[in-house]
């Protein structure tokens, strides 16, 4: 599920009419009414109930709703949150809230619903002890006033099988190795397994419910969202082990009686190098397949360069910034992050919810942990909470934000040093819609 508001651009501003609209928790009993608004938010139409699927993920006080009395009580605007982790660089897990089902009508936009729902969830979420709030915002302009900032960008390729060459022979492969088809049974009962091992290598990743395994393989669908079932493929080492996943679907096109197929990679997971290697052998091996589309695969993804011709992959044209965050706690959550250089940065932050406010010195040591504890020093940089979102998993660039004039430079060279403590060899990537 993705999250919006459809139309909400400018400032919540007051109605005269807003001591009718009550926002809450709502009930387990409520979630009727409440799946039929989220179809209605989201501009969907409404086929079928989706209340038992809806059921399974359901916790009291975080399914929070927006009712109007002056129209018998209408739902009129949807949010959720749940309880996630998120790896940060150096592999730690950082408790999060993950927000997502946001929705408001159209027919009460800027009538503060939204901030009353999401203040309320970030406030709750730091009492909780989450260190940050994650979602995928749909709309770019919306959640900055909340002090979310974009923390990775999804980014893909569309491969041009004949034009690129396929893949070099001389890509390592694992000796021994195997790759085997799976059932959707199968696929749920080993990739959360191999999701658990991949997530924790990879800055970015979110973890993947068990109700996300059963939408995925068809155990499970939300009326609305057909499920069809693809391919999906895992490559098992000399000893049997898992290793890697792919998961796939062909659009079947032909021109004429010749093949015009594109194979849409879903899903790819990788413990090491050659795993990878040896799956995308397989994707390139399918039959009647003249272009592999990735979706999303990484900005660091080295596929392009796994070609004969890098030339023939194009950047994918949906590729945008994908995963934003809102920290809740700047001490815990720099904290548990490692960093690549020892030094130090006095950072003076904005913060509307005053929750991250005040001048911050963060310093790191060689043997890459940090600390970020209040001071009185001068700052070196001055930015919002936004941008300290933009830049903490280390995507982002503080001397492309300071030219942007999104930071500011208080100390000649401030961008510069944030970035050198900052940024990561292995760019954030988040594969995952929530």
């Amino acid at each position: 599920m993705g999250n919006d508001a459809p139309g909400r651009t400018g400032n919540d501003r007051p109605d005269r009419s807003d001591q009718q609209l009550e926002v809450r928790a709502i009930t387990e009993e409520e979630l009727p009414v409440w799946d039929r608004a989220i179809a209605r938010g989201f501009l969907r139409p409404y086929v079928g109930d989706g209340t038992e699927v809806r059921r399974l993920s359901f916790q009291p006080g975080r399914y929070l709703a927006a009712f109007d009395h002056s129209d018998g009580g209408r739902c009129v605007a949807t949010f959720r949150s749940y309880d996630s982790e998120l790896t940060v660089p150096g592999g730690a897990a950082l408790p999060v809230d993950a927000v997502t089902a946001v929705t408001v009508n159209s027919t009460h936009r800027r009538r503060g619903l939204l901030s009353r729902m999401m203040r309320s969830d970030l406030a709750a979420a730091r009492e909780r002890g989450s260190l940050a709030a994650i979602l995928v915002a749909a709309e770019y302009n919306i959640y900055g006033r909340f002090g979310f900032g974009p923390a990775t960008r999804g980014h893909g390729w569309r491969v041009d099988v004949l034009r690129s060459g396929g893949l070099r022979a001389d890509l390592p492969v694992p000796t021994g190795g195997r790759i085997d088809f799976l059932t959707p049974e199968e696929v749920r009962k080993f990739g959360p397994e191999l999701h658990e091992r991949w997530r924790l290598t990879q800055p970015g990743a979110i973890t993947r419910p068990a109700v996300w395994w059963k939408l995925q393989t068809g155990e499970l669908t939300l009326p609305g969202l057909d499920w069809k079932e693809g391919f999906t493929a895992v490559h098992r080492d000399a000893q049997g082990t898992i290793t890697g996943l792919i998961r796939y679907s062909i659009e079947d096109i032909w021109d004429g009686a010749y093949p015009n197929c594109t194979l849409h990679v879903q899903d790819f997971l990788a413990l090491d190098r050659p795993t990878a290697n040896a799956l995308w052998k397989l994707a390139f091996s399918v039959d009647w397949v003249k272009q592999v589309c990735a979706l999303n695969i990484g900005i660091d993804d080295p596929l392009p360069l796994l070609l004969n011709d890098p030339r023939g992959a194009k950047p994918h044209e949906d590729n945008f910034d994908f995963m934003w965050l809102r920290l809740l706690d700047v001490p815990g959550a720099f904290a548990a992050r490692t960093y690549a250089a020892p030094g130090r940065i006095v950072l003076q932050v904005t913060d509307p919810e005053g929750w991250a406010e005040g001048r911050w010195a963060l310093e790191t040591t060689a043997d890459g942990t940090g600390s970020c504890r209040p001071t009185e020093e001068p700052a070196d940089l001055a930015l919002g909470v936004s941008e300290l979102g933009s830049l903490y998993l280390g995507t982002e660039s503080a001397v492309r934000l300071a030219a942007a004039a999104r930071v500011t430079e208080l100390r000649p060279g401030g961008a510069a040093k944030a970035d050198l403590l900052l940024r990561t060899p292995t760019q954030a990537w988040n594969p995952d819609s929530f």
